[in-house]
């Protein structure tokens, strides 16, 4: 069902954007240089709906790289933390293996199993 509604929903963006693309055929001549009107230095004729094109993926980009270099804090304190899960989990899978050792040990020995002693601190 979510795949059907957006697949509806992109068929319609692409409809509104051919209409507009269609709508907006007439060239534009965009000048870039700001300091002579009359004149300008830097001219572009191109059709209206093709530097629209063009400023929406440029703003798609900007925005999608600013985006990912916000989150590089984070991608890092991820890594850091993934590293310390592993040494934690080994740590741990090391502890498993040396108490099931000692288990087995006191077991081939006959002793009774106790707990494991709490160390106490010294009374001030």
């Amino acid at each position: 069902m979510t795949r059907l509604l957006l697949a509806i929903l992109m068929i319609l963006a692409a409809a509104a954007l051919v209409a507009f693309a269609i709508a907006n055929r007439a060239p534009v001549t965009v000048s870039f240089d700001p300091f002579d009107p009359t004149a300008p230095a830097y001219v572009v004729t191109l059709p209206l709906y093709l530097l629209s094109f063009a400023i929406l993926i440029l703003g798609v980009a900007l925005g999608g790289t600013a985006a990912w270099l916000n989150q590089g804090k984070r991608r890092r304190h991820r890594r850091r933390l993934e590293a310390e899960l592993a040494r934690v989990r080994g740590e741990l899978a090391s502890a498993k293996r040396d108490f099931s050792r000692d288990s087995a040990v006191r077991d081939m020995r006959g002793a009774p199993q106790t707990s494991v002693p709490v160390a106490r601190l010294p009374a001030n």
